[in-house]
This record gives structure tokens, C-alpha cells and sequence, in this order.
């Protein structure tokens, strides 16, 4: 059953208003008309608020049609435990020399039943006749009945009790209330507790699901205000920590079966295995319960401090549905002579005779002989006399000692504040007024040490400092199960130290060794990043591989990294690597068929040189102009030397050099023709009757030319050299996985005008051989000046477009190419045709066969 603050906040105006409406002399009578189930005189008393029992049942009477008190069903050995708890407590400091000497404490502690509605009215029946609150009349001197109340073990009858006790300062200490709603002194004013507050516990269930790498999760909560506030907390953080929640769904121990099958079949459907269940140990019980029915098993359980270390829970799990669940719980404690003290129960009998005969009944499952309650068959007559020592159940279980010490350590809050409020040092004094208002102060600035040596104190929301157990169920050899501590939260250490865990195994669902794994989706490796998957979670994505020349080197990358422009990504994608120089080298195919083509050429050229100069006194080659056949062959030689120049790694040397000195030969070997094919001419004409052609063109005249071409193409190279030089140049565009190495132009008007200078020669020297190609075959060699310039051109017309869309090293190769092809042409066509006459035809190279009129004869 629950209640709405709000509507507390009017019952209490309700109640002031009516009370104002009332005689003077009546004192303010409100709250649960029944006696406390337990009480103990003294001087100054507290209050005590605990489930006796987990459930409720509503009567009416037969014959009057009026609804009777509640019916409190199904004992709750834990209520009993904490009620001892508290006895144990007072009586320790009733025992004390120390601590508020020769003051008596007292208590009336009231059951709750499970139910918030009885747990108010207990609150109610506890602050009555609170004069310092209502001053309504000097007749009502009657003090107030209790200056603290501990309990309740939950959140919500907490946030419905200190809503009403708010106002009247009565300072609520609970040992079980965790929710984060709580620490909200506005709403709660008097409200203060001995555990850490939910807070804490959400973020560091969070922490814990990040820390073994679960990203995908499913989630349970109590549907009430400690396990809805609880998982929200927990749902805000896990997003924080890039987890992600399939579902969320909630349960409470009333809901009916349909409900929870509901959550079942979520359980079923759902994908993720690990469920953090933020729940109480009461709904626990419920699920678990229906889990063991389904057999539900393998899913990785992270539990909350309420169920996570409950015994009880452990022995009902015979499927091993929980089995390797990890998850938080209040540090371990021991209170000495705690444990001899509660399972001394007979102490119950001086303060509530029916309560302890019912709790008796229960533990021996036997009846006393006047015992009210229903009989069953062959149910044994108890003595009272019976021994705990063979009971095992839940109240002889102490694994809850530091639920129990957290009771403890509230009642010797509220000691410590009143021994400062009485002034007491060997006595106290025993007139002064006890106002609840100055007692909660003093409560919440009091520091002191327990007899354990721990700590106790509040911060200024009321709660204690965040201290958590992180517990493996381990499964035993005989069936059991064992809460093994394997690490520690503390919220106090800074944010990277808060969670730790020991070496010692951890035992995981269905006993397996291997931590499990629940992801949405697969870690993407380096080399990938995350795409997210349209219309799902952050969690749930795919791994797209990394362009090419980017790198991601660390797991679940977001995005790429661009590699530098010198570098590229590896095969892999995770991590990038320099690029690989290229250039045209010796070592490769190419290059090497390019040189051992330049050696050739030059070999070639030697050879014919040497012919030439071994007949140098025969007609073919006097006839020939000796002086620029040889010139012509020297020229072509540097021109295959210097082709060569283009073959290796860039320098700045060689990118000057091979430009210009290829221009300058080239040249050189084009004025030599032009000057040969000029020559023809000039003999021709010179046979002419009257002629003086050869005056003006002789041996002079000719070596005049050749010097003046090439000197204008040296002209333009130095001008090239001096204004914009080539240099070599990394080329990072035209290829993105490597670098290609070669000699930018530096000016392009300088190489292009290089070119169009050679060009331009090359064009005069074939219209004039053309026009010379119908002299006499005897006489001249125009014929093949004409294809040789044929070849030379055309080679050089088709070098312009291959060289501008050949990429990389090719544009050089291309390059080498047209040089050897021209060197090639004009040596074939030129030189070859009067070496065949030379050595193979010796008979035709004579001045008679060059001079006649006919061809030769064959």
C-alpha cells in the first residue's frame, strides 16, 4: 500500500486543525491505538519501528459490519533480529560508566507488518503528546514519549514516516533505507540513516558492470521508490559509462502472476545475459521463485546490497538460477557479544509474553499448550525449555551482522547526542528540557569510534560514509553457497581508485571460470570504427574497416585518424606506416631494359664511329661531310649518355642536368643534321653551272651553325637554371599509398620552351630534307634525313600527350623513351644504310658510283 507525501503533509494539518478545535485541557491523542509488541522502561525513551511480520490481513466483524485491526501474518525473523539489535544496544549503554551515567534508556518498538500505512501509525502513536510541538495548553506537561525512532528497513514507509515526524524534529534513523531521495533535507528534514545512501550503491553497480566489460544489460527493480530511484541513478550512470540497458522492468511481491510472467518472457526474449537486479529481498524471493520454474539459468546475475547477501535467498535457490552473481554489500562487521545476545531470546518474555510465544512457536514449530493460535495434527506441545543451538534458520543466520551493527550504531548516535545535550561528564543533568530539535542537531555533528573501532558520523545530508563488499556467490562442495568477498568500493578515494578488486577466482554463472560476455555488439578492433546501428542503442553498432590511409589503434575506435601526408595506413588499418619512395631505379625491369637501351645505343654508336673513322678517306664518308658525321655521332652518344641521367633517386644535380644537358645534345644533334641536309643542297646547287652555293656554305660557314643553334638552346637552358631550376620533388597526389620521387620542371616555360626550340629545328631540318628528296639517290642522302626526321618528329608529337598522362615514374620512362627512339631513328636512317655500303658493298663506295648518273650496279 502506498502513500503520496502530499497527502501526509495534509493528514498532519488535518490533525493541528482538529486539535485546535479541542478542550484545553485534552492532550493530543493520535496513532496506533494498540500497545507496542515490545517495550522497556527508562529514562529517556526511543522508539522502534520493525516488521515482525512480512504481510497483513484485513478483518471486519461478522455481526457488527466493522472493520478490526489488521491481522499481521507470516513472521519475519529478521524483524526480531533487529529489535534485538536495538535491546542489545541500549542495554550495553544502560550497562556503561561512560556514556550517559546514571540516565537509563528505554524503548517501545512497534511492528510495522510489512504494510507503510501501520508503519505511520506506529510513528504517529510514537511522537504522542509532543507538547514542545503544540504548546496548545499548560495542562499537557506530559513529555514527549520518544526523543529518536529507528527503523524502518525500507525506503518507502521511510519517506512516508519522516514526512509526517518532519515537522516535530523527531530524528528517523534507519539501517536499511538506502534510496538517494532520502538525502533531500528539504523533504526530509529529521531523516538520517547508518547506510549509504543509493546513491553511491547505482553508480558503483555501474562501475562494476563497466569494469567486466558488460555493456549490454537487462535490468529489474523493485517497483517502489527504493528500486525505481535506485535503477534510475543506475541507468543515468551506465550511460554515462557507455553501457547500455535492453530493458528495464519492474516487480512488485503483490503483482499478479500475469505481471510477472510478463517479465519472464522479457528475460526470454532478450539477448543481453547479464541482469543487474536492484531489487528487495521480499520481491527477490517472488522472482526467483518463477525463475526456478522457467529454469531460467546461465544469465550473470549483479545484485543490490538488500537480496545480494540474504542467505535465505541463497538456500531457496536449488536451480543455481543465481550462481556466480557478484554485486555489493555492507562490509563485513562483528559486535561483540551480539550474536550471544540475540539468540538469547528468552529476554523477549520480560517485555512482550505473546510476541515471544508466537516467535517460539515458530522457531521450534511446536505449540504451547494455551496457545490461541490453530493447532496442527501431530504437532508437538512446546516446554520452552527447547534449545537453539540445533536451529538453522533465518534468525539464527547472522550473515545480516552489518545490517544489525548499522542498528547499533544508531542507537549509540542518539546516546552520544544526549550525553552532549545533558551535559553529562560523571553525571548528567537530569533537568534539563529534552527538546527533539536540539537532539538532531546533535546527531548530525557527532563523530565518535564504536568499541570495534569504526567510525561513526553524518555528512550534511544525513548519511554515512560510502563503504562497499563486492561478494561472489561460489557454489560449495555440499550445495551451498558461500559469500566470498573479491573486492572493495570506497566513494571517499578519488574516482580511479573507488573500485577494487583482489586476485582471489571469481566463480560465474553455471560455475564457469571465463567471465561472461554481453555486448549488443563486438568490440571493434583497431583498425575499424563504430558505425551505430539506425534505430538501436549506442551499444549496438558495426565495425566498418578504416579507409584507405587512416588508422584507428585502440579497441572501439569512434573514428579514423588521417595518416600524415609522408605516411599510410598498413594493411591492418592500426597504424600507419611510411610510404614507399618510388622512382625509377636501375634494380627494377624497366630501368634496367632503359639502360641496358642507352648502353646500346652507345655502343652502337661507337661502333659506327669507328667504321666511319676506319674508312674515313673513302668516298662515302668524304662525300658525307666527315667533320659533321662525326660531330653528329658524338652528339648522339652524349644523347644516349644522357638518358641515363633520368634513371635513379632524384637529386638536385641530376634533375638540372638531365633537362638541360638532354636539351643541349639533342640540339647539337639536330643542327648537325640540319647542317648535313643544308650540305646536300649546297652540293646540288653547286653542280649547277655558275653556282656559288658551297662559297657561302663551306666547312666554316657549317661549324658557324651548328655553334649558333646550339648556343641559343645553352642560352635558354641558363636562363631556365637561373630564373626556376628543376629540383626534385616528393609527389604525394597523383598516388595515394606511395611517393613518388622525380624533379619537378620548376618553370614550365623554361622546359616547354627546351622542347618547342628542339622541336622547331627539327621541323626545319625536315622540310628542307623533304625538299631535297628527289636529288639524285647517288648524289645525296636526303632520303634518309627525311625518315630519320620523320621518326624524330613523330616520336616527339606523341611524347607531348603519353608524357602529361603518364603518373608517376612512367612520365620518366616515357621520356627515355622518346630519347632513345629519336637517337635510335636518326642512327638507323642516317648511319646505318652507308655502313651496309662500307663493310658489305665495298664496290659501290667509289667517287665514280657516288658521281654517276646511275644507279649502282648489282
Amino acid at each position: 500500500m502506498h502513500f503520496k507525501l502530499q497527502g501526509w503533509a495534509l493528514l498532519q494539518l488535518l490533525l493541528l486543525v482538529s486539535f485546535s478545535q479541542a478542550e484545553d485541557h485534552v492532550c493530543l491523542q493520535m496513532g496506533d491505538p494498540e500497545n507496542p509488541q515490545l517495550s522497556k522502561d527508562g529514562d529517556i525513551i526511543l522508539g522502534g519501528i520493525f516488521s515482525f511480520h512480512r504481510s497483513w490481513i484485513n478483518r471486519r466483524d461478522t455481526y457488527m459490519h466493522k472493520p478490526l485491526p489488521l491481522q499481521c501474518i507470516s513472521l519475519n525473523f529478521r524483524g526480531f533480529q533487529h529489535a534485538q539489535a536495538m535491546l542489545f544496544a541500549i542495554d550495553e549503554i544502560n550497562n556503561s560508566s561512560d556514556l550517559l551515567p546514571g540516565i537509563t534508556l528505554g524503548c517501545k518498538i512497534y511492528d510495522s507488518c510489512g504494510s507503510i500505512a501501520r508503519g505511520v501509525r506506529a510513528s504517529l502513536a510514537l511522537i504522542n503528546s509532543q507538547e514542545t510541538i503544540f504548546k496548545l495548553s499548560d495542562k499537557c506537561t506530559k513529555p514527549a514519549q520518544v526523543q529518536a525512532i529507528m527503523g524502518e528497513s525500507s525506503s518507502s514507509p521511510c519517506m512516508a514516516i519522516a514526512t509526517v515526524i518532519g515537522p516535530f524534529h523527531i530524528p528517523l534513523i534507519s539501517h536499511f533505507a538506502t534510496c538517494d531521495c532520502l538525502s533531500d533535507k528539504n523533504k526530509y528534514p529529521s531523516f538520517l540513516r547508518t547506510i549509504p545512501s543509493d546513491h553511491y550503491q547505482s553508480r558503483a553497480l555501474a562501475q562494476l558492470v563497466k569494469y567486466f566489460g558488460w555493456t549490454w544489460v537487462g535490468a529489474i527493480r523493485t517497483n517502489d521508490d527504493y528500486g525505481n530511484n535506485g535503477m534510475a541513478t543506475f541507468i543515468e550512470t551506465a550511460e554515462e559509462l557507455g553501457i547500455c540497458v535492453e530493458y528495464s522492468v519492474a516487480v512488485f511481491r503483490t503483482d499478479p502472476p500475469e505481471k510477472i510472467q510478463q517479465i519472464i518472457d522479457v528475460i526470454k526474449a532478450s539477448t543481453s545475459r547479464v541482469i543487474v537486479g536492484f531489487l528487495s529481498h521480499l520481491d527477490m524471493d517472488v522472482l526467483l521463485i518463477e525463475l526456478s520454474q522457467h529454469n531460467l539459468t546461465g544469465y550473470q546475475w549483479v545484485g543490490s546490497e538488500a537480496w545480494i547477501f540474504e542467505s535465505h535467498i541463497a538456500a531457496m535457490d536449488v536451480h543455481h538460477i543465481l550462481d556466480g552473481a557478484v554485486g555489493l554489500s555492507i562490509p563485513k562487521a562483528h559486535v561483540t557479544g551480539m550474536k550471544e545476545y540475540i539468540l538469547g531470546v528468552k529476554q523477549l518474555n520480560s517485555s512482550s509474553k505473546e510476541l515471544f510465544r508466537e516467535l517460539w512457536e515458530a522457531l521450534f514449530d511446536c505449540k504451547f499448550e494455551d496457545s490461541v493460535s490453530t493447532t496442527t495434527e501431530n504437532q508437538r506441545e512446546c516446554s520452552g525449555h527447547e534449545d537453539l543451538a540445533g536451529v538453522k534458520n533465518t534468525f539464527t543466520d547472522m550473515s545480516l551482522m552489518p545490517i544489525l551493527y548499522n542498528i547499533y550504531k544508531g542507537v549509540y548516535a542518539v546516546a552520544h547526542a544526549l550525553h552532549d545535550v545533558l551535559s553529562c561528564n560523571n553525571t548528567c543533568n537530569k533537568t534539563a528540557q529534552l527538546d527533539p530539535f536540539t537532539i538532531l542537531q546533535h546527531i548530525k555533528r557527532i563523530s565518535f569510534k564504536t568499541k570495534e573501532g569504526d567510525e561513526v558520523y553524518f555528512n550534511e545530508n544525513g548519511d554515512p560514509p560510502a563503504k562497499y563488499e563486492i561478494i561472489n556467490w561460489q557454489p560449495t562442495e555440499n550445495g551451498n553457497v558461500e559469500f566470498v568477498p573479491v573486492g572493495l568500493y570506497d566513494a571517499s578515494l578519488p574516482a580511479d581508485r573507488q573500485l577494487t578488486l583482489t586476485n582471489r577466482t571469481l566463480v560465474w554463472a553455471q560455475n564457469s571460470e571465463q567471465v561472461p560476455v554481453s555486448v549488443c555488439s563486438e568490440k571493434c578492433p583497431p583498425g575499424t570504427r563504430k558505425v551505430l546501428q539506425k534505430g538501436k542503442p549506442v551499444c549496438c553498432y558495426d565495425c566498418l574497416r578504416c579507409a584507405d590511409g587512416e588508422i584507428s589503434n585502440s579497441t572501439d575506435s569512434i573514428s579514423c585518424v588521417r595518416c600524415h601526408s609522408e605516411f599510410w595506413s598498413n594493411e591492418r588499418r592500426d597504424a600507419c606506416i611510411k610510404k614507399k619512395e618510388e622512382f625509377l631505379s636501375y634494380e627494377e625491369m624497366m630501368g634496367a631494359l632503359l639502360t641496358a637501351a642507352s648502353l646500346l645505343g652507345t655502343c652502337l654508336t661507337a661502333v659506327v664511329m669507328f667504321i666511319f673513322f676506319r674508312y674515313r678517306r673513302t668516298p662515302i664518308v668524304r662525300a658525307n661531310n666527315s667533320e659533321l658525321s662525326f660531330l653528329l655521332l658524338f652528339s648522339l652518344t652524349l644523347c644516349f649518355l644522357c638518358s641515363l641521367t633520368f634513371i635513379g633517386r632524384p637529386s638536385g644535380w641530376s634533375c638540372m642536368l638531365r633537362h638541360t644537358a638532354f636539351g643541349i645534345t639533342f640540339v647539337l644533334c639536330i643542327s648537325c643534321v640540319l647542317g648535313k641536309t643544308m650540305v646536300v643542297l649546297m652540293v646540288f646547287r653547286a653542280t649547277l653551272p655558275g653556282s656559288k652555293a658551297m662559297k657561302w656554305f663551306g666547312p666554316a660557314q657549317q661549324r658557324l651553325s651548328v655553334l649558333a643553334f646550339t648556343l641559343i638552346q645553352v642560352f635558354i637552358c641558363l636562363l631556365w637554371l637561373t630564373v626556376s631550376p628543376p629540383f626534385p620533388f616528393k609527389n604525394i597526389k597523383d598516388f595515394k599509398d606511395r611517393i613518388i620521387l622525380e624533379c619537378a620542371l620548376g618553370s614550365a616555360v623554361g622546359f616547354w620552351s627546351v622542347l618547342g626550340y628542339i622541336g622547331l629545328l627539327a621541323m626545319f631540318c625536315f622540310i628542307l630534307a623533304f625538299l631535297a628528296r628527289k636529288l639524285p639517290d647517288n648524289f645525296n642522302e636526303a632520303k634518309f634525313i627525311t625518315f630519320s626526321m620523320l621518326i624524330f618528329c613523330a616520336v616527339w608529337v606523341t611524347f607531348i600527350p603519353a608524357y602529361v598522362s603518364s603518373p608517376g615514374k612512367f612520365s620518366v620512362a616515357v621520356e627515355i623513351f622518346a630519347i632513345l627512339s629519336s637517337g635510335f631513328g636518326l642512327l638507323i636512317c642516317i648511319f646505318i644504310p652507308k655502313c651496309y655500303i662500307i663493310l658489305l658493298k665495298p664496290e659501290r663506295n667509289t667517287k665514280r658510283n657516288l658521281m654517276g648518273k646511275e644507279g649502282p650496279t648489282h
